[in-house]
C-alpha cells in the first residue's frame, strides 16, 4: 500500500537576521523611552517678562532684555539645571497669558498679594522694596490723604500701585492716571501731565530720578508698605496648582542666596540689600 504523501511542519530555527531585527527594535523603542526622557528634563522653562521696568527688566541700545529680573531668572534655571525662555508681555496681561499658558512662570517684579493668590500661586519672595512717591522737588506731602487732592497721578494699569491709588487717593479726591508702563508715567512726569506717581522706590530712584528726565523731582511723603496692598514682597508667579514648580524655584531662590550668586547679581545694581527682612 502506497502511503500516502504528508507534508510535515518542519521547525525552522530563528535566523541571525531574525535576532538582529528584534535586537535593533529593542533597542529603538529603548533609544525613544531615553530620548524621551531627556526632552522632558531638557524642556526649557518658559518665563513671562515686561522690559519696560528698570532697573528690574529693560531694554539695552542693542534691543536685549536685561536688569535684576532677567539676571536671578537666569541665575534660577543654571541652579535647577534648566533653560531660560524668555517671552514679553505687556504687564497687564502676565497673569492672563500664563493662565492660559503661554509661559510656565511670570517674573516680573509682581507682588505677592492675597488678591493675585486667588489667580495664581507664588514662590518665596525674591526682593523687597517699599513704595514711594515721587513729585516736584520741595513738594510737601504731610497726609497724602488731605495733600493729593486734586493731584493727578499716575500708575502703571494693573499693578499692586494702580489699586492702592484707585482705593485710597481716588476717594479723597486725586485723580488716578493709568497707563501700560511705568516709564509712560515718567515721560508724562517729564512733560507735566502729571503732578505725582507712585511706584515701587527702586524703580522710581534708577529708572526717573537719576535719569536726566528726573531732574527737579524727588520722593515725597512716607514709605507706603501695607501689605493688603503690597503683600510680602516681590516672587514668581506659576500657574495655580502648580506646586512641584513653585517649590523648585522657591529651593533656587534660597539656594542662590546661600551660595553668592543672589549677592553678585544684587550688587550689578543696588548698594544695598534689596531681598529686605
Amino acid at each position: 500500500m502506497a502511503m500516502a504523501n504528508l507534508i510535515l511542519p518542519i521547525a525552522v530555527p530563528h535566523s541571525k537576521e531574525h535576532k538582529m531585527k528584534k535586537i535593533v527594535l529593542l533597542g529603538a523603542l529603548a533609544l525613544s523611552a531615553f530620548s524621551a526622557l531627556v526632552q522632558a528634563e531638557d524642556k526649557p522653562l518658559r518665563i513671562g517678562i515686561e522690559a519696560a521696568y528698570p532697573p528690574f527688566a529693560y531694554k539695552t541700545p542693542e534691543g536685549n532684555i536685561t536688569g535684576f529680573d532677567y539676571d536671578i531668572g537666569n541665575a534660577l534655571c543654571e541652579e535647577m539645571k534648566v533653560k531660560c525662555q524668555w517671552i514679553e508681555q505687556e504687564f497687564d496681561g502676565l497673569i492672563p497669558a500664563l493662565k492660559v499658558r503661554k509661559f510656565d512662570a511670570v517674573l516680573s517684579s509682581l507682588s505677592i498679594t492675597d488678591e493675585r493668590k486667588k489667580s495664581v500661586d507664588f514662590t518665596g519672595k525674591y526682593y523687597a522694596t517699599p513704595a514711594k512717591l515721587a513729585m516736584k522737588a520741595g513738594t510737601e506731602i504731610k497726609d497724602p490723604l488731605v495733600d493729593l487732592k486734586g493731584k493727578k497721578i499716575g500708575v502703571q494699569r494693573s499693578s499692586v500701585y494702580d489699586r492702592y491709588a484707585t482705593d485710597i487717593f481716588a476717594p479723597a479726591g486725586a485723580e488716578i492716571v493709568r497707563y501700560g508702563s511705568q516709564n509712560e508715567v515718567f515721560l508724562d512726569m517729564q512733560s507735566g501731565r502729571l503732578d505725582a506717581t507712585l511706584a515701587d522706590s527702586v524703580n522710581i530712584d534708577d529708572g526717573f530720578l537719576k535719569t536726566d528726565g528726573g531732574k527737579g523731582f524727588a520722593f515725597v511723603g512716607p514709605d507706603f508698605t501695607d501689605v493688603k496692598y503690597f503683600g510680602e514682597g516681590q516672587g514668581i508667579a506659576v500657574r495655580k496648582g502648580d506646586k512641584a514648580l513653585a517649590d523648585k524655584i522657591s529651593a533656587a531662590i534660597l539656594a542662590i542666596r546661600a551660595n553668592g550668586k543672589y549677592k553678585e547679581v544684587q550688587d550689578k545694581y543696588f548698594d544695598f540689600d534689596v531681598y529686605g527682612e
